[in-house]
């Protein structure tokens, strides 16, 4: 994994916006509507091309491929392994049911109504499909990646506890089976990504939002047991994979809601801490979590970690200014040295099809505005 040794890296969390008539090929085939594959193949193809090159336009070093070919960061899963077709259940966000009117605008979004009808629960055995979906996401990238100017690309995959948290289970007798089973059934994407020669990031909203969710109730220590459970299955997942070639997202949910009920990373950073990967990308910039940079003041990072904090909000239209993206940045490089720093984003542009929060446009101009941040940062630091 590169290293910010001579300046301050940029990258995000993966998911950017979807050209628009991708976005409709890509519903119809989620609704199980009729879509010719080979039109929906050649337009996925495209837009990874297309979202390679704006990302080199904006001045991003760490490059994906933008999920375009997934539905949803999570859901995506469904079509790419067995045991997914039993009902699932809509997600209880504490902080949004606190606010009835707000609760009301966001599920009745078309996108996320769409998202929840398409939302299936585990009802049998997991295992791959044998399609190796995840083979083409590759190939698309090879392809993009080749004229483009980067320094490094990564490519997503669904954590076994996002799979546990997003879809739920209602097959297996325990959590920890439920778990194995899809570790080792996500394990081939895993490997395939990492010997492609890409940074594999593994999407884990579980090890925070269900903080809020299942756990809205709950002790903290009870939530932390699960943490732990969960920490546990992705260091399983992850056991034939060098750590540096590995990242983790830690994410309290990308909605717009009040998440005045997320947990506080000073209670859960040293058990995430201890899950494998090299690299953890969290969300540092929105007003939840802002202040939460100081946790490092009293967290010492292990040795050979790399902080990746989101320095740009990823549910909001403003267009940070750079001079404040490279205070954040230089905040956190002046706590654990610039060369573990990577500049991020919040969470993802396009999380789920058709459920915008940010203008396509604006994103753009915000990921412009991390490089600008970034090169100020590094004036500083350097």
């Amino acid at each position: 994994m590169r290293r910010s040794e001579d300046r301050i890296l940029t990258t995000h969390v993966g998911s950017l916006p979807r050209p628009a008539g991708l976005v409709e090929l890509m519903f119809a085939a989620y609704e199980r509507r009729p879509v010719d594959a080979d039109e929906l193949e050649a337009a996925t193809a495209a837009a990874v091309k297309e979202i390679v090159e704006r990302q080199q336009e904006a001045g991003i070093d760490v490059v994906s491929d933008g999920e375009m070919s997934k539905p949803s960061y999570a859901t995506y899963v469904t079509d790419r392994l067995t045991g997914f077709d039993g009902p699932s259940k809509s997600p209880q966000l504490s902080d949004i049911l606190e606010y009835p009117d707000v609760a009301k605008h966001y599920f009745t979004d078309p996108g996320v109504q769409r998202l929840n009808q398409h939302r299936p629960a585990c009802d049998g055995p997991v295992a791959p499909t044998g399609d190796e979906e995840y083979l083409r996401d590759i190939e698309h990238f090879r392809a993009a990646l080749e004229p483009a100017r980067h320094e490094e690309a990564f490519l997503n995959a669904a954590s076994p506890g996002l799979v546990s948290m997003f879809l739920g289970n209602a097959y297996y007798d325990t959590e920890e089976e439920f778990l194995r089973a899809v570790g080792e059934a996500m394990r081939p994407e895993y490997e395939a990504i990492v010997n492609a020669g890409y940074l594999l990031q593994l999407d884990c909203p579980d090890l925070a939002m269900t903080r809020h969710r299942e756990f809205a109730d709950q002790p903290l220590g009870k939530f932390l047991d699960y943490l732990r459970l969960h920490v546990e299955a992705l260091n399983e997942a992850t056991k034939t994979l060098p750590p540096d070639r590995v990242r983790l997202h830690l994410c309290w949910g990308n909605y717009p809601g009040p998440h005045h009920r997320d947990v506080a990373l000073a209670d859960i950073v040293e058990v995430v801490l201890t899950a494998r990967p090299q690299a953890l990308v969290f969300e540092a910039a929105n007003p939840r979590h802002e202040h939460e940079w100081r946790v490092f003041e009293n967290v010492e990072l292990p040795e050979g970690k790399v902080l990746v904090p989101g320095v740009i909000g990823s549910m909001n239209n403003y267009i940070e200014h750079p001079e404040l993206i490279a205070q954040r940045i230089v905040r956190f490089a002046e706590l654990v040295g610039p060369e573990n720093v990577i500049a991020g984003s919040d969470c993802g542009f396009g999380t789920f099809v058709g459920v915008a929060l940010v203008d396509p446009a604006i994103a753009w101009a915000k990921l412009a505005a991390l490089a600008e941040g970034a090169r100020l940062a590094s004036e500083q630091l350097w």
